[in-house]
């Protein structure tokens, strides 16, 4: 018994210890960041499995789906270089290597999702025609591309400590997509609501209920994409304008960040009813 008492109490100095010696901000976000890592992980690595095993609609009609799970494969990465970076400090090279994965692929491919609803909505012609996966391939290879050279401009610039132009690169492309995802949203809205009786009423229901769920899907991930960005906005202003940090809202981006990229993964196994507590609900 007191051998046991002996080694909860070495055990429990142990832990001050540490969260003392790496402070409270790196404890929290090495909590943060384990957590996504060892949920994240599994819950993306399945929803691979599925597209690939054809649980969903196919590869071809999931191909956004399937790129975006493996970004996201890639940020539950970035979270475990960047954690561990606390302790070894020449991971940070790779950890800033790895952040352009959250600033732009990860908004890329959100991107995609609302314009492809876009068009099937607002332009059903010209998405039937480039509906093939070719077309997907070869979009989904140009945000790779444009991804790599963000991951490129992250490592450099955050290795030149130049946070101010990263704070910048980082708030223009926040505008730029959720401009582009703002743009989806009200066409497909106004497509919804332009919507009027006609002569076939069961077809017509039919158009609606697709147009409602493009709208519901667009009108979700724009939202991520606030709730993800707008917490880190906040923050690089309050840094460039007090040139000081803040541990709230440094916590709160973190948590933000951590829990947006669990909402893709969870509308997609809600999709294809693989959730039955959404599904019975």
């Amino acid at each position: 018994m007191n051998n046991s008492t002996v080694t909860f109490n070495t055990l429990a100095a142990s832990l001050n210890a540490t969260i003392q010696s790496i402070g409270l901000t790196d404890s929290l976000q090495l909590f943060l960041c384990s957590f996504t890592f060892l949920f994240g992980m599994p819950i993306h690595s399945y929803v691979i499995w599925l597209i690939i095993t054809g649980a969903g609609s196919g590869v071809a009609l999931e191909f956004f789906n399937l790129n975006m799970a493996v970004c996201e494969i890639g940020i539950c990465i970035f979270c475990f270089v960047d954690s561990m970076a606390i302790w070894f400090s020449y991971l940070k090279i790779v950890s800033n290597f790895i952040q352009g994965l959250g600033i732009t692929g990860r908004s890329l491919f959100l991107c995609l999702m609302c314009l492809e609803r876009y068009l099937a909505v607002v332009h059903p012609v010209t998405f039937l025609k480039y509906k093939p996966l070719r077309y997907r391939v070869i979009c989904s290879t140009v945000v790779c591309i444009l991804t790599l050279g963000s991951c490129l401009f992250s490592m450099f610039i955050l290795m030149a400590l130049n946070t101010t132009a990263h704070t910048w690169f980082f708030t223009v492309q926040f505008a730029l997509f959720f401009s582009i995802q703002l743009f989806c949203l009200v066409a497909v809205l106004r497509a919804l609501k332009q919507s009027g009786p006609g002569d076939r009423a069961r077809e017509k229901e039919e158009e609606n209920n697709m147009k409602r769920k493009a709208f519901h899907l667009i009108l979700i991930t724009s939202l991520n994409t606030i709730f993800i960005n707008v917490p880190f906005f906040i923050l690089a202003l309050f840094r460039f304008v007090t040139k000081q940090n803040s541990l709230e809202l440094r916590i709160a981006a973190l948590i933000c960040y951590s829990l947006g990229g669990f909402v893709q993964p969870v509308l997609y196994l809600h999709r294809i009813r693989k959730l039955s507590c959404l599904c019975s609900s």
